[in-house]
């Protein structure tokens, strides 16, 4: 398995050089094409008028949006110039998450930024809970302050789950470079640390078969930290750049409400994080 086509989502009002920088890299590590794509739609003011002042209204938010999108092709095709892979741009009048997911139809992988503000702008932002949840491929998001995708140490969030599992396959590509591979299950307080180590053992063998030489890692429970906590803790003992992880949502609101580690996930600023549902 390898990663074909890599497609990022660029945002209005978001830093966008950091995803731009990471989604080239992983072109050019993987010899892969470069998707950028990006969306906004006018947001209808909360106020009523009619007539011929109405449509100047719509058509002078119309064409400031496309000043916006024809702004971030211009990064795009900047930031990609050097490369020297395939690039391709796609852009539309829509709602950014509706267009973003439609077109990850054609990628292996989602390049996102890792801000995802509690209450986003459906009109100009496709924030990565809602393209993690429903895009059907891996997302990789990206800090604002991260400057290279940095694979010397990667750190497997595993949970016996069908996220997980996908996940680590999603990353199989990523895991094959990297130096160093940490595999660790946060335990419960009950659960028995014997079967614990036996489940990730079972993970750092299975990735031997694909090449991948990883460790396994269980530390010990504790009721006073929270899973969150002893990942970030542990991920700053190995030195991790990527966190590979299943990303979880809660029951029913489960396309909505994120889990509280993948929350964290998704909007801690120190490493990347690659995510599948």
């Amino acid at each position: 398995m390898t990663y074909a086509t890599v497609m990022v989502s660029l945002a209005l009002d978001q830093p966008n050089e950091a995803r731009l920088q990471v989604a080239g890299e992983l072109a050019e590590r993987f010899e892969a094409a470069l998707v950028g794509v990006a969306a906004a739609k006018f947001a209808p003011p909360l106020y009523f008028t009619d007539g011929a002042e109405a449509q100047r209204l719509i058509d002078q938010e119309d064409a400031s949006v496309k000043r916006c999108l024809a702004d971030l092709e211009a990064e795009f095709r900047a930031a990609t110039k050097t490369r020297g892979g395939r690039a391709e741009w796609r852009c539309a009048m829509d709602f950014p998450t509706r267009f973003v997911l439609a077109q990850a139809r054609c990628a292996d992988i989602v390049v996102s930024g890792g801000r995802s503000p509690a209450f986003s702008d459906a009109f100009s932002l496709a924030s990565p809970k809602d393209l993690v949840m429903q895009a059907g491929r891996p997302l990789l998001a990206v800090p604002d302050q991260i400057n290279w995708l940095d694979l010397r140490s990667v750190l497997v969030a595993w949970k016996d789950t069908p996220e997980a599992r996908r996940a680590v396959a999603d990353a199989l590509p990523m895991l094959r470079k990297a130096r160093d591979v940490a595999i660790v299950e946060i335990p419960e307080e009950d659960d028995d640390r014997a079967a614990v180590m036996a489940r990730v053992s079972d993970v750092a063998s299975w990735l031997a078969r694909h090449g991948v030489t990883a460790t396994a890692r269980v530390p010990e429970a504790t009721g006073d930290e929270t899973a969150a906590a002893q990942l970030e803790r542990i991920a700053g003992d190995v030195g991790a750049g990527l966190i590979v992880a299943g990303a979880y949502g809660h029951s029913r609101f489960r396309e909505l409400i994120l889990g509280g580690v993948t929350q964290y996930l998704v909007t801690q600023t120190a490493r990347c994080v690659l995510l599948s549902h």
